[in-house]
């Protein structure tokens, strides 16, 4: 059975810069953030399904999502919410797994913010939690993003609290703001995924 190890992490985490460091190994990164971008790619059918739900004013002139159209449309309503998720969260999981199935290397990590907020973790062998204080979340995410300390908190205060993370995950690496000391403590888990996937 292949290893797959479930990496997450709230905002501002450095859940990048470990999915970074573990490609740079040769290990296939699947990350949910772009499998949820690309289906709703033009073409593909979650994006047809998106404009039959919620009209065609959330395409652009090209055909394309426009994004803040349908953000603006989610944000005032729960129900769209929904609507919206019972339409993509299927196509992302389908996604998700054929290229879990296709990937090549030892192992394998599945990138997810909302790892275990939509049930993901159930396609996961382990999990790894990059972990960071709140304070630390908020520093890096406004100086990266440049988005202002409210959106970041809310963004946050949207995340499942770090202590349920910390509880659900079979592997935690804190990221204290050292990179050196990140790039370590992912080295020696990656010789024991590798001596994991070997069983």
């Amino acid at each position: 059975m292949k290893l797959i190890i479930g990496l997450t992490g709230g905002i501002g985490s450095g859940k990048s810069a470990a999915s970074r460091w573990f490609e740079n190994q040769g290990i296939v990164v699947v990350d949910a953030d772009i499998v949820a971008r690309e289906i709703v790619d033009i073409g593909q059918p979650a994006l047809v399904e998106i404009a039959k739900t919620f009209g065609e004013d959330i395409l652009l002139n090209d055909g394309a999502l426009n994004r803040k159209a349908l953000r603006e449309i989610i944000f005032q309503s729960s129900d769209a919410r929904q609507q919206l998720e019972a339409i993509t969260h299927p196509a992302i999981r389908t996604s998700i797994i054929q290229q879990l199935n296709a990937a090549h290397s030892p192992y394998v990590i599945l990138v997810s913010p909302l790892l275990f907020e939509t049930n993901q973790h159930e396609l996961t062998t382990r999990n790894l939690l990059i972990d960071a204080s709140v304070e630390l979340q908020i520093a890096r995410a406004t100086q990266r993003d440049g988005q202002n300390i409210e959106q970041i908190e809310k963004i946050i205060a949207a995340q499942m609290p770090r202590e349920q993370k910390q509880q659900r995950a079979d592997d935690i690496v804190l990221n204290d703001g050292q990179l050196a000391h990140l790039y370590a403590s992912l080295r020696i888990l990656h010789e024991k995924y590798l001596t994991l996937a070997q069983a």
